[in-house]
């Protein structure tokens, strides 16, 4: 029975990793005790046990454990920012193409991608995979998420009884153009300029949204129906095309929430499109794609244990 180590089970993303992984009989969780989550020897003996380490910390303190794994036979799946467009490691994203799920299956070094990255990347990969969006394209991307991927501090700050009444309006952030997601949305897409990125935190606890804005001149000589024939023939499971995902007339950032998978979709006309990713970013943006890694490690079917 394969043993899984959770570096950092205690925060967001370690815990729904957790909560997915508790019940499952195929798999051995090792768990350290509380007054040893931080200790380093404690943490070393764990890794060098665990078969798979999900790596669920600060970039610093990850880059800290990858080195403290050396020499172990264990499989690292990094949820961090730190190693996504790093040289050696597989980016775990097995739905963009068969070199990307076979990467996954033949490294020992994986990271996760991001909750506003996987959106992006999602929607802009296939079109210019496809060759129907051009790398020089200069795009813009608005990103709605939930409260919950800021972190512990940040659910404390909105779920607060004596908290900020601004807090019930959206907030936009990254308003420098410096977001630690745009070196991974440039990277893995292959655009040649990252993305205008507005990002927006809005007062739910977990969901996400990303939208992508195109223009007739931006694409080459494709309409939105060639785009959604795209999507459809890319994705089958856990990401789908979805026809329409609005209820009404309106788009809900939390329509995925507590999922593992994503729904994309294209809306507009052939002279302005709006393409739309819809999933939780605790899900397929953090820990399901995380998840799904590890299953396709170890020779499962990828939505095995997750929320579909």
């Amino acid at each position: 029975m394969n043993k899984i180590f959770i570096d950092g089970s205690a925060g967001t993303t370690g815990l729904r990793i957790y909560e997915r992984l508790k019940e499952r009989k195929d798999i051995e969780l090792l768990i350290l005790p509380d007054e040893l989550r931080k200790d380093p020897k404690s943490i070393e003996e764990a890794l060098f046990q665990a078969d798979i380490s999900f790596l669920c910390l600060p970039d610093d303190a990850a880059k800290e454990a990858v080195s403290m794994a050396q020499g172990s036979k264990t499989v690292i799946i990094d949820t961090s920012t730190a190693h996504r467009t790093a040289e050696g490691w597989a980016y775990g994203f097995p739905e963009l193409s068969p070199e990307h799920r076979q990467n996954i299956i033949n490294s020992d070094r994986i990271a996760s991608p991001g909750c506003h990255a996987s959106g992006f990347i999602a929607l802009v990969y296939p079109l210019i995979k496809a060759g129907v969006l051009d790398s020089s394209a200069s795009l813009s991307c608005f990103s709605l998420t939930g409260y919950s991927g800021g972190g512990k501090k940040m659910i404390a700050q909105y779920e607060a009884d004596d908290r900020d009444p601004l807090l019930r309006a959206p907030r936009q952030y990254g308003l420098g153009q410096t977001h630690k997601h745009l070196k991974e949305m440039q990277c893995q897409t292959g655009v040649d300029v990252p993305p205008v990125f507005c990002p927006v935190v809005a007062d739910f606890y977990s969901g996400m949204q990303v939208t992508v804005p195109l223009h007739r001149s931006m694409l080459k000589g494709v309409g939105i129906e060639d785009i959604t024939n795209i999507y459809k023939a890319q994705y089958n499971t856990p990401i789908v095309y979805c026809a329409d995902c609005s209820g009404e007339g309106f788009l809900n950032a939390c329509a995925l929430s507590g999922k593992d998978s994503m729904a994309v979709t294209a809306y507009g006309n052939d002279d302005r499109i709006i393409l739309c990713a819809t999933y939780d970013n605790l899900g397929k943006g953090a820990s399901g794609a995380a998840i799904e890694c590890m299953n396709i490690k170890l020779g499962l079917e990828p939505g095995t244990g997750l929320e579909i």
